[in-house]
């Protein structure tokens, strides 16, 4: 039987590489979003709210009977140096990027306890581990998925399920590949291997978290940055 994903931000190009990636594997895949994904099946779902996580959740279940596999890659940024940046934007990418999270480990963990398994992993940032200039938000709320991570192995590991964190770097997306020009070369000098990141190095980790190979793997933290961070 083959696995059942839910990808949260699948309309992103982050969440569309990781749901074509988990597809290649056989794996029934279910974008969680407000927009629908370039291709795939899809469920409207505002992730801030817990309702509208629920409801996904279940009509997910409903129709295809287990969760196997659940991605947070939904995730938004509002930059601005911490005495300039407005609280509700600051609010805003904690209701997406962390709260987000929680709301679908709340609900997908109970469907994966009684299916014996199963794999979450939610998508970071390096900046979540070293912190960024202007990015106080996003880095918060990125760390805060660390710690989410952590705390929920610690207690779902007894019920065969396994979570971890994927922290890519510079990611080339349309929306990255429209930002200045110097903040991406300078990205590029940081990293080691002299190239960004694709979206698709961030869904094999993923797939790969995911399948086999993650199989003794959780509470763990797994860097996809060409070397940025380091």
């Amino acid at each position: 039987m083959s696995d059942v994903a839910v990808v949260t931000g699948g309309s992103g190009g982050i969440g569309l590489a990781i749901m074509a990636a988990l597809a290649e594997t056989g794996a029934t895949v279910v974008s969680l979003d407000l927009a629908p994904p370039s291709s795939g099946l899809w469920l409207a779902c505002d992730v801030r709210d817990d309702a509208s996580v629920a409801r996904a959740v279940g009509n997910v279940l409903s129709t295809h009977g287990r969760i196997d596999i659940a991605v947070h890659a939904a995730g938004i940024a509002r930059d601005a140096v911490v005495w300039k940046l407005a609280a509700d934007d600051w609010d805003l990418v904690q209701e997406v990027n962390l709260r987000g999270a929680f709301y679908l480990l709340r609900h997908v963990i109970p469907v994966m306890r009684d299916g014996g398994s199963g794999r979450v992993i939610l998508v970071g940032s390096i900046n979540g581990s070293r912190g960024k200039f202007g990015a106080s938000a996003y880095a918060a709320s990125k760390a805060g998925l660390i710690g989410l991570a952590k705390s929920a192995s610690r207690e779902t590991g007894r019920f065969g399920i396994r979570v971890n964190v994927v922290e890519p770097g510079w990611v080339r997306t349309p929306m990255t590949e429209a930002l200045p020009g110097e903040l991406r070369q300078r990205a590029i000098d940081e990293a080691l291997l002299g190239e960004l990141v694709e979206p698709d190095d961030i869904a094999a980790a993923v797939t790969y978290l995911a399948g086999p190979g993650g199989r003794r793997i959780t509470g763990q933290v797994l860097r996809v940055d060409a070397g940025q961070y380091v």
